[in-house]
């Protein structure tokens, strides 16, 4: 069986692609779980499958790094550091959950007490409301980036799946204005997702300027790239949004799958039960669904009332 040292370039590969994470967070990941390697080598473990790993040697590798000392030669490694190592582990193992790679639960890995766990980012209704509105309206392609950011809230969708949509997947899309198709998702695994309002109207907006015949739902405006399909990339879409963040003035850190973490935790945060979020979303495992879990508070509660529905947003 694949040791778990082998599984770590796809991983970060996976967190790339389909998380839609920057080049610095993939570069973090690196970093971190080269030390989980490295401990696995010294321990005499570096044949370790992901079915092996068990909860003794994580808590081994937990006081290895308790003991570490700091690279700045200041003491040992700081609490928050040391979390930072464990995260990277945790997300490595719910690669392995939503890869089908029989593994132990994301859950069984533990944070230092007292440190505060940020993983899941979400936007808030301000926040949201500014990263809509960064687009230019006055042309086709800011019509077109609007639609990608309201769909993106809207469905749920991964990047890789929002970038395969067709204009005939939508069918009808003129003559509604509720919208439900199904998709190919991860690992081949069928789901419905759902348009609101809202978001269709933005797609017939974009979509009644465009004037080229391409089968995409989303296509760039670069008339020097010869290829088959305009079909925009998960690169391009990754690069669109972090613009729009950044236009917006919100952190760098923006990407395609703090939208999806938008809107599953505006959904939990209403009441919504955690299995119908996890079809929703498409995770064919619950403990992938569990990380949104800990955002339930008033707070999001309150945003979901003041903004899922769309009623409080601008045009």
């Amino acid at each position: 069986m694949k040791p778990i040292s082998k599984h770590i370039t796809d991983f970060l590969e996976y967190c790339e692609v389909e998380k839609g994470l920057s080049p610095t967070s993939v570069k973090n990941y690196a970093q971190f779980l080269s030390q989980f390697s490295r401990y696995l080598d010294t321990s005499k473990l570096s044949t370790l499958s992901p079915k092996e790993l068990d909860s003794e040697i994580v808590w081994k590798y937990r006081l290895y790094l308790s003991r570490r000392k700091s690279p700045r030669g200041e003491g040992y490694l700081t609490k928050a550091t040391q979390a930072y190592y464990l995260i990277a582990l945790r997300g490595l193992l719910a690669y392995f959950v939503e890869k089908d790679i029989e593994s132990l639960p994301p859950d069984k890995i533990k944070l230092p007490k007292g440190f505060k766990d940020d993983n899941v980012k979400f936007l808030k209704l301000d926040e949201l409301e500014k990263l809509l509105l960064a687009p230019n309206l006055k042309d086709s392609k800011g019509l077109r980036d609007r639609a990608i950011l309201e769909t993106f809230f809207s469905t749920g969708l991964r990047i890789g799946e929002l970038v395969s949509l067709n204009i005939n997947d939508l069918g009808d899309i003129f003559k509604r204005d509720d919208l439900e198709i199904k998709i190919t998702g991860k690992g081949g695994r069928t789901r419905t997702v759902y348009f609101s309002k809202r978001c269709l109207e933005w797609l017939k907006k974009y979509l009644t300027v465009r004037i080229d015949d391409d089968k995409a739902l989303f296509v760039h405006y670069n008339p020097g790239r010869a290829q088959d399909s305009r079909r925009l990339s998960p690169r391009s879409i990754q690069r669109i949004v972090k613009y729009y963040a950044l236009k917006a003035g919100l952190p760098h850190s923006i990407t395609p799958h703090v939208l999806r973490h938008t809107y599953a935790t505006d959904l939990l945060s209403q009441g919504v039960d955690l299995r119908m979020i996890q079809e929703f979303l498409g995770h064919k495992n619950i403990m992938t669904t569990q990380v949104y879990t800990h955002v339930t508070n008033k707070e999001l509660s309150d945003i979901h009332k003041k903004y899922h529905s769309g009623d409080k947003l601008k045009n």
